[in-house]
């Protein structure tokens, strides 16, 4: 079952982002770090990131997905996205922003990032890798070069 929509942002200064982002949620974020916040709002049913990353490359949007109830529904919706012919990346039991999650992968045809994820537990870590390494937690495996969605096409 579906729990949130998701949405991650990139922002390039954390408390400004903050700071308009409260005022035009009208709440408080439900986790702060150094370099990451959310808001899990339920009217409407919003899971929204930010992420301190640089905009050269990959501009303002990190990556969209949907939050949901538990492993069993990541592993369900993996497998209906899977029989539907879209290119899938599993995730299982990864660190990621601040917290250890269950997750799917899939590319729009325009490389656009959806996740789909359950969060196990907080982690005091960003990532499972060196906390350095910006490229390894919220953001997705790397995209082939090539996305080719043939299922899709119509007869």
């Amino acid at each position: 079952m579906i729990r949130r929509m998701h949405v991650a942002v990139n922002c390039t200064d954390l408390q400004k982002s903050l700071d308009f982002y409260r005022a035009f949620f009208g709440t408080e974020p439900s986790k702060v770090k150094d370099n990451y916040a959310k808001f899990e709002l339920d009217d409407p049913a919003l899971h929204f990131s930010l992420n301190v990353r640089p905009f050269e490359k990959k501009g303002v949007l990190n990556h969209l997905g949907f939050q949901v109830d538990n492993t069993e529904d990541v592993l369900a919706m993996g497998e209906r996205l899977r029989q539907s012919g879209l290119l899938l990346i599993n995730e299982m039991n990864t660190t990621c922003c601040y917290a250890v999650q269950d997750k799917v992968w899939v590319y729009d045809p325009d490389g656009n990032a959806w996740e789909i994820f359950y969060t196990k537990e907080d982690s005091e870590f960003e990532s499972a890798g060196d906390p350095r390494d910006m490229s390894l937690c919220c953001a997705p495996p790397s995209a082939p070069a090539t996305i080719e969605f043939t299922s899709f096409k119509k007869k």
